[in-house]
């Protein structure tokens, strides 16, 4: 089951785990079932909810509890931005990115835990930002952060039942999120980035994978950035040679 499961990060996951041969639930505000090829289609169960709406998410999982059994893996992948520094970001968009982000992610697992088995997994999405602070994503970094607080206390609640619950935290990667930016401010943030280019989407995917089946892992935060944090406040390095800025 994947939250934000049409485009991005959302999107790899779900085509990494058709490839495994798995039935996914993608769960969007749109799914076009047709953009996936005709050999999995049949294994793409879309869920049209706004997981930002407590009540398009009671709805959309009332049907699945009716349609399925359990769910072995839970991905929260859902997620919006609205760029902008605190004096400048207005109200209506703090409240966009805190409710689809975070609050979206704690309905989520909320209402699939009656379909949860035991021993499975939920995998949060999380940004480099929730971590690290970047001026101008004060409502992103915000959301991330809380992201990785959720993810901290769901897996001690969780684990008497078997249930891991872990946080992926994506450095910059290639998406329609990111698409809109200027080749300047692309530029800056990839020169930041030790391995010297941005992340792709599967390449996400198959970590997500890895975490979701890592049966003695809960609770931990698992970076895919390319060394992005670990360069935080110092010269950014190239990814093909050792010469700093």
């Amino acid at each position: 089951m994947v939250t934000g499961g049409s485009r991005g990060i959302g999107r790899a996951v779900v085509d990494r785990a058709l490839a495994e041969g798995e039935t996914v639930h993608v769960l969007a505000r749109s799914v076009d079932r047709e953009s996936w090829a005709p050999a999995v289609r049949d294994r793409v169960l879309p869920v049209p909810v706004d997981v930002a709406d407590p009540e398009s998410v009671g709805t959309a999982f009332a049907a699945i509890e009716r349609a399925t059994g359990a769910v072995d893996v839970l991905v929260n992948a859902a997620g919006v931005h609205r760029g902008g520094r605190v004096e400048q970001l207005g109200d209506a968009a703090w409240a966009e990115v805190l409710a689809t982000n975070l609050t979206g992610a704690f309905t989520t697992v909320r209402a699939v835990l009656p379909l949860l088995a035991d021993g499975a997994a939920i995998v949060n999405i999380g940004a480099v930002v929730g971590l690290r602070g970047y001026p101008g994503d004060v409502a992103y970094g915000s959301a991330k952060a809380g992201l990785s607080g959720l993810t901290q206390t769901l897996a001690t609640e969780l684990a008497p039942r078997g249930v891991r619950v872990n946080l992926v935290v994506p450095g910059f990667v290639d998406t329609t999120m990111t698409a809109g930016l200027t080749e300047a401010s692309r530029a800056a943030i990839v020169d930041g980035i030790p391995m010297g280019r941005p992340g792709r989407a599967g390449e996400i995917a198959d970590v997500v994978w890895a975490v979701a089946g890592a049966s003695y892992m809960t609770g931990s935060t698992v970076a895919v950035d390319g060394g992005l944090m670990a360069s935080f406040g110092a010269p950014a390095r190239r990814a093909r040679g050792t010469a700093t800025r």
